[in-house]
């Protein structure tokens, strides 16, 4: 068993053990009441000492207008009197890992009681249930009544999002069907649970203002009696939001154990109505009797870093990787974000550094919305796991390493994720840090080369007076004065000085994977299927990822916020989604050589690090999968008589109108799926040869090698150019009288 496994282990087993140890459990019989234990009267909670003074409220049930001050970071106020002892620093977060307090625990079996809401005496920070992660399901929430469907129980989560449409069936938060202090949404953990806090947002619309502005708390064992949270003598009140996206958490003054908790909304905003987001935070207690959850539990065999990394600690950790594999990594930057931070990648290739004739290029980056941190920390788990499984002999990623140049690119943003980084995972809310410094979204920060080259298209200046690929950015674009952030310019130098092939940018709030063209091509369209010359290969290139994402393509998973992709093979046309000038997928397509995609990798684009473990067994294949498809195709060198080869050589496929060009050895990768092809290659000052190319369906490139001809009059120019002197252009009707004159001689 590895060190990981164990770490993730010992905290569980020492749980389970104090239980054993507690006799009021009694013998294994009796476990068969484990979740019906009886009430704890309410002068059991009296031993615990609260500060938090109770809301006033008004005989509408809205919060006193003289007690509406809002406290620092959605803090209540017993919190900030003791923000020392609820909210746990990140070294305190590291240490409680360990097994200091599980100890502590053994040497108190009674510390972690049966009874139903009656406080822990040990302090220890819980992550989520998992109702923004999905692993709290539809049929766990419930609620005392509804507005309409769309804003049912299940619709009561942490950052879940709304349709562009009111009265749909995506709503964007529960809502009680009546505006009253006697309605409430429930969540049962299906065991019992030490809960120790609870995060609480407003209804996401674009159209409706609502959130709870106080509520309290209430637990049960049998769904039926309940216990309200008191602070001596009176029933705690928490303070709510002050607005509708902005996460607030109150932690309780002590854990409670129970099965279910809800929450009772006491007061609201005045012009609006009962709706909340939420996300319970509490540890599940060990119970092996609990088939249902030992059978969904996934746990990882790798030994990896499973936690969030500031910008420091990534800058550390991928120093640590290439000391481990020196011979097969190398890291560098690619620039600066507005605030100084380098933006590091890694490469990882048999000879770093250097380009190798033949062998393709890919690239992941991660992070171009700082707030979506999963896929940062999956990029910086693959680079780990590549270098442990090379060094381990792993046929698979050696392949992998000798045949291709990797290149990871965990945080194009570092800016913002260092925002989002410093509140956390549950206060990031849905866009805190989605930006650079300056305000501007990264990925959607390209120049348009969309309408450039369809307009040309609508001019007939293909090809005659334009390409159909590597369309030239316009001068505007590179002015001083444009909106472009320094991150963008950054990588797009990036993108123009290696010879990409494929690549893959990270994001997070969804499961779908999305493929150029990203923007709509009818005008005032906000979603339409719009496809590139090579749809079927981005289709398919698509579905590599989806179909070996543990959760993409499952039909009975439940719909992240408002569309069900699994439907559609866990795929979309971006445009079909909805529309976005200026993306780096479209950018990508129409200036390099290289197809660009989009994986969406998790419905919480920042979860707890207790998550992390089971996002990497649910994406680690598919990264996998997705980097060996840069080896689909057709591969090769065009070269001139005397086998040199010829850069920015053109290459086109028959029927496909988007053409490649060489790198600067004269070696080209074309993404072809299986099937015949007629295939051209050409250059300037050269003729043109074509022959026939096959993709096969086993893995691996077809070679497929030209070799060009000088054209005469190129050739001309040349011996002209090499003696200082500069051909003769003669008027074409001169030329037509002096061969006149010439055959009437000859005559």
């Amino acid at each position: 068993m590895t060190k990981q496994c164990i770490s993730l282990l010992t905290p569980l087993v020492v749980l389970l053990l104090t239980g054993l140890a507690d006799p009021s459990l009694g013998s294994a019989g009796e476990q068969e009441d484990y979740y019906r234990h009886g009430m704890l009267r309410r002068e059991q909670y009296n031993q615990v000492q609260v500060q938090e003074k109770p809301i006033s409220l008004t005989p509408d049930g809205h919060e006193h207008p003289r007690q509406s001050k809002k406290s620092p970071k959605g803090m209540t106020e017993s919190n900030k009197k003791n923000e020392k002892k609820t909210a746990p620093t990140k070294s305190e977060k590291a240490a409680s890992k360990k097994a200091v307090k599980t100890k502590n625990a053994l040497k108190d079996p009674n510390s972690i009681s049966e009874g139903v809401g009656q406080y822990s005496s040990i302090k220890e920070e819980c992550p989520p249930l998992g109702l923004e992660t999905l692993k709290i399901n539809d049929f766990q929430l419930h609620a005392s009544s509804t507005k309409r469907y769309g804003l049912g129980a299940h619709r009561g989560r942490l950052n879940i999002q709304a349709g562009f449409y009111e009265d749909d069936l995506y709503d964007g938060a529960w809502c009680a069907g009546r505006n009253d202090p006697l309605q409430w949404i429930e969540v049962d953990a299906r065991r019992l649970t030490k809960f120790t806090g609870v995060v609480t947002q407003g209804r996401n619309s674009l159209w409706s203002s609502d959130w709870v502005t106080s509520y309290k708390v209430m637990v049960s064992n049998d769904s039926h009696t309940w216990v309200t949270l008191t602070n001596i003598s009176e029933d705690l009140i928490f303070r709510g939001n002050r607005e509708k996206e902005i996460p607030v958490l109150n932690i309780f003054p002590s854990p409670v154990v129970a099965r279910y908790i809800r929450i009772n909304p006491r007061s609201w905003f005045y012009s609006g109505s009962i709706c909340m987001r939420v996300e319970i935070l509490g540890c599940p207690l060990p119970d092996p009797n609990n088939y249902y959850h030992r059978r969904n539990d996934v746990i990882t065999t790798d030994d990896l870093d499973f936690r969030h990394h500031s910008y420091k600690e990534m800058r550390q950790l991928m120093k640590v990787v290439n000391e481990m594999c020196p011979n097969i990594t190398r890291i560098y930057n690619i620039g600066k974000s507005q605030s100084g931070l380098k933006l590091y990648a890694i490469e990882i290739s048999d000879n770093p550094g250097e380009h190798e004739v033949g062998e393709p290029e890919f690239r992941y980056t991660a992070g171009s919305h700082g707030n979506e941190v999963l896929g940062r920390e999956l990029l910086l788990l693959l680079m780990q796991f590549m270098c442990l499984e090379y060094l381990s002999g792993n046929q698979r990623v050696r392949h992998l390493v000798e045949e291709t140049r990797i290149h990871l690119l965990p945080s194009i943003n570092p800016d913002g994720h260092e925002k989002a980084f410093e509140v956390g995972s549950e206060l990031s809310g849905w866009s805190l840090g989605r930006w650079t410094n300056d305000g501007i979204d990264v990925h959607y920060n390209f120049p348009d080369l969309n309408s450039i080259l369809w307009e040309a298209e609508a001019k007939k200046w293909i090809p005659r007076k334009m390409p159909n690929h590597q369309v030239p950015i316009p001068e505007w674009y590179q002015s001083i004065n444009a909106s472009v952030a320094l991150e963008t310019r950054a990588l797009i130098s990036w993108m123009e000085k290696m010879p990409f092939v494929l690549g893959g940018n990270l994001q997070g709030g969804e499961l779908v994977v999305t493929f150029p063209y990203d923007r709509t091509r009818s005008q005032g369209v906000v979603m339409e299927q719009t496809p590139t010359p090579d749809d079927h290969v981005f289709h398919w290139l698509a579905f590599s990822y989806a179909s070996t994402h543990r959760l993409m393509t499952d039909a009975n998973r439940r719909v992240c916020h408002t569309k069900d992709f699994a439907k559609e093979d866990g795929t979309i046309n971006g445009a079909s989604w909805h529309t976005a000038a200026g993306s780096m997928n479209d950018f990508s397509y129409l200036h390099t050589n290289c197809f660009e995609l989009s994986m969406y990798v998790g419905c919480d684009k920042f979860p707890h690090e207790s998550e992390l473990p089971e996002e990497w067994e649910n994406n680690r294949e598919s990264l996998l999968v997705f980097m060996e498809q840069v080896h689909r195709g057709i591969k090769g060198v065009v070269r001139d008589l005397q086998g040199r080869g010829i850069a920015n050589a053109i290459v086109s496929v028959e029927g496909i109108g988007h053409d490649i060009r060489t790198a600067a050895d004269g070696d080209y990768w074309r993404l072809l799926n299986p099937g015949e092809y007629r295939v051209t290659a050409r250059a300037e000052g050269y003729g043109f040869t074509s022959k026939k190319c096959e993709v096969g369906y086993d893995m691996g490139a077809t070679r497929c090698d030209f070799t060009i001809i000088r054209t005469n009059l190129s050739r001309i120019r040349e011996i002209m150019e090499k003696f200082n002197k500069q051909p003769i252009k003669l008027p074409v009707r001169h030329l037509q009288a002096r061969r006149s004159r010439e055959r009437g001689l000859g005559t």
